[in-house]
């Protein structure tokens, strides 16, 4: 989707793999198991560091790795957003769906809806006064940004709709930019 946008985009497995990185895209996986791989790898405190200064979009279990907390159990979690995610909220594999997602990208009167494709997917249970809800599906808190961090617990990439994207690459990465 990136590269569709124009983008430069690189896979990063390894913690040398974030230098000279804009910004980083947390897709989406199963979350214990990425865990467990930036610890294997030793990419926890590099991914902190680097989200401490750049712009960084985490989709589906990349808003997992966001939170700060999980409402259910403990696993490896960056900590950069001040939410609480219930991790398979909406049921497991056999239960994904697409839905509309409401979104409010820009202001609170700018209201659009796009379609989400939900696989596992988490919601944001409770979140700091810092968070801004940017989407929601079904009354639930399906998406949130702080600051230069932007979560959603759907899947964006697999719909034709770039809106998403098109947000991080602009707002997100232009107003970290603007910050350093």
């Amino acid at each position: 989707m990136l590269r569709h946008l124009g983008a430069d985009a690189i896979e990063v497995r390894l913690p040398e793999q974030l230098n000279g990185l804009d910004g980083l895209v947390i897709p989406g996986g199963e979350s214990t198991t990425m865990g467990k791989l930036m610890d294997t790898f030793g990419l926890t405190e590099p991914l902190r560091a680097f989200a401490a200064k750049h712009p960084v979009f985490g989709t589906c279990a990349g808003l997992i790795m966001l939170a700060s907390r999980t409402a259910e159990g403990t696993q490896t979690l960056l900590g950069l957003m001040d939410i609480t995610v219930r991790r398979n909220a909406f049921g497991s594999q056999v239960h994904s769906f697409e839905a509309p997602v409401d979104l409010c990208l820009e202001n609170e009167d700018d209201h659009t809806v796009m379609t989400g494709v939900f696989i596992r997917a988490p919601w944001v249970e409770q979140h700091g006064p810092a968070v801004q809800v940017v989407a929601t599906c079904d009354g639930h808190t399906v998406g949130v940004r702080q600051g230069h961090l932007l979560g959603v617990s759907f899947h964006p990439e697999l719909t034709d709709d770039t809106r998403l994207h098109e947000y991080f690459l602009r707002e997100v990465v232009a107003e970290a930019r603007a910050a350093a």
